[in-house]
């Protein structure tokens, strides 16, 4: 039996637990597809494409795009909002860390907060080169997180931090993980960059609704606990936020940003 993953779990909430919406994701691609001077042949490749919501705005706009994610439920839930799968889009199920494509497949190839996630970002940026046509755009882009929204789950952190539980003691091993360094690994193979805001917006969210998408599990942090701890957690947030916020009602807003850094050989 193939064996769930964190992605299953969370896929028919991710998107409404986010703040970029499909209405940011728009105009997003509209600035990408002016940077790249996108042509109607221009294809994209997104590793670790998920529900879809980076890459579903050039399949509407009738761009060849492949995403592989190794989440089928996450797949699942990007053909449910097309309504099937449209002949311009690939979606595949595997290891998005592996590239199962031919050299020089794709114009753009788009990763979008995930590298921090491979093991060997070498090796994956080696392959990303790879698959890249002569003058293609790799982008390497992020959703900052809204400072207000950051705090917030900084505050349940801190609670979350007293519910987990301890594990048995092992030998010593060296767990440390080199830094990801793309800037550098990519100009000393010869690539130019870019540093890009492609859109900045105001997130809004009571104090509420953002305690809910906790209880959702929608994030990694909250798979840390037991279900029984994760509960006794959630109650005592909530009392915690009733004292600082002084209602659940309470609206926190803050700026996100949707920042890329674009890549290209020289």
């Amino acid at each position: 039996m193939k064996k769930s993953n964190y992605y299953d779990n969370i896929a028919p909430i991710y998107d409404q637990t986010r703040w970029l919406t499909e209405t940011i994701a728009e105009e997003v691609a509209d600035f990408i597809l002016d940077f790249v001077c996108a042509t109607p042949e221009t294809s994209f490749l997104e590793p670790g494409v998920g529900t879809g919501l980076n890459v579903i705005p050039f399949v509407k706009r009738g761009y060849s795009v492949t995403g592989i994610d190794v989440s089928e439920q996450m797949l699942h839930q990007c053909r449910q909002k097309l309504n099937g799968n449209p002949s311009n889009l690939q979606l595949i199920q595997g290891d998005a860390s592996q590239l199962p494509f031919p050299d020089n497949s794709f114009d753009i190839v788009l990763t979008v907060h995930m590298l921090h996630t491979i093991s060997d970002w070498k090796r994956f940026l080696d392959e990303i080169e790879r698959v890249l046509k002569p003058g293609g755009f790799y982008l390497n882009c992020q959703w900052i997180t809204p400072p207000a929204r950051k705090e917030f789950e900084g505050y349940f952190r801190e609670v979350l931090s007293k519910y987990k539980e301890l594990k048995p003691q092992s030998q010593p091993v060296n767990t440390a993980r080199e830094e990801v360094n793309v800037e550098g690994y990519l100009r000393q193979k010869g690539y130019v960059s870019n540093y890009l805001v492609a859109k900045e917006w105001t997130v809004s969210n009571t104090v509420e609704e953002l305690i809910n998408f906790f209880q959702l599990r929608a994030y990694g942090l909250c798979w840390v606990t037991s279900d029984e701890n994760f509960d006794l957690s959630i109650n005592e947030f909530k009392e915690f936020c009733i004292k600082h916020y002084s209602s659940l009602e309470k609206i926190i807003s803050s700026e996100a940003k949707f920042e890329i850094w674009a890549y290209r050989a020289v």
